[in-house]
């Protein structure tokens, strides 16, 4: 009897202590973030006003108290549309193929292959890409479309990592079930495994959202630095948050400091708001709201 409440005891004891390394770990990885969080916020609130929201900085001088991120907020936004149309079809598409047709073949293993590759490329040799082919090669100009394409480049290795795993995921008998009634394999594919995977999909393209909005590097060779309002991404330069926060902060006076705070503040939320709106949506044509 003894000797079972020794070791009960020490089973307890070493509970206990991976109990508090855990939680040691979830607070050294909570307070860098919500430290960072804190410090964006307390400065950038200062200009983050109505004015901010709905001014550019064309006519503003380098030390003036006025002046926004309009023209760079509808830039970050376009910019990031752009780049999810083209990456996301791209990555659901290669996901499936994956999935439901690679069955291990040469073709499919090639394509995971260059998928891992793309996934450690960095963001400025994406950039480099789309430079030295689109705009000096090609020759086309400085444009919103251009960062986009930079943008979908790193984008596309996370939405086909992501899709093929929610894919993966799905019940092998949902496939047979809906293969015995005689349902086709693609329409198999479209009415049973993507709603069924819907969920994590979005979650996965949000990621790769996440991870673009504030990419600086491609957008500093691809879209330049404009002041002005350009609402029209395939022509001429066009700004965004990330290039806004870069410029403001390489400025040697407090107000333009301001502005980057704020507009750093301004990314984080728009992320924020993406990613509920994801959220609505995936909650919204979830499966399991129906039953």
């Amino acid at each position: 009897m003894t000797t079972i409440q020794h070791i009960s005891t020490g089973r307890r004891i070493k509970d206990r202590v991976v109990q508090g390394l855990v939680y040691l770990a979830f607070a050294l990885a909570v307070v860098p973030l919500i430290s960072v969080l804190w410090l964006v916020i307390s400065n950038g609130l200062e200009r983050f006003d109505l004015e901010f929201l709905t001014h550019s900085m064309n006519g503003i001088g380098a030390r003036d108290a006025h002046g926004g991120a309009y023209h760079a907020i509808i830039g970050t936004l376009e910019q990031v549309l752009l780049a999810s149309l083209i990456s996301v079809p791209i990555g659901l598409l290669t996901a499936i193929y994956l999935v439901e047709y690679g069955n291990g073949g040469r073709l499919s293993r090639s394509i995971s292959f260059f998928v891992d590759v793309m996934t450690g490329v960095p963001s400025v040799v994406a950039g480099l890409f789309v430079f030295a082919f689109w705009i000096l090669f090609l020759g086309f100009q400085f444009s919103g479309w251009a960062g986009a394409l930079a943008l979908s480049i790193l984008m596309m290795p996370t939405v086909v990592r992501s899709a093929e795993e929610m894919l993966r995921l799905v019940p092998g008998d949902l496939r047979e079930a809906s293969y015995a009634l005689g349902v086709p394999k693609w329409r198999t594919i479209v009415k049973v495994v993507l709603p069924t995977a819907f969920t994590g999909i979005v979650t996965g393209v949000m990621l790769a959202v996440a991870r673009v909005a504030g990419e600086t590097a491609p957008l500093l060779m691809t879209v330049f630095f404009t002041n002005s309002i350009n609402n029209d991404p395939f022509n001429g330069p066009q700004m965004g948050l990330p290039l806004f926060v870069f410029d403001q902060a390489a400025r040697p006076n407090d107000t333009a400091i301001d502005r980057a705070w704020t507009g750093a503040l301004t990314l984080i939320l728009i992320v924020m708001l993406l990613n509920l709106v994801a959220r609505l949506i995936a909650w919204w044509r979830s499966p399991a709201r129906g039953r």
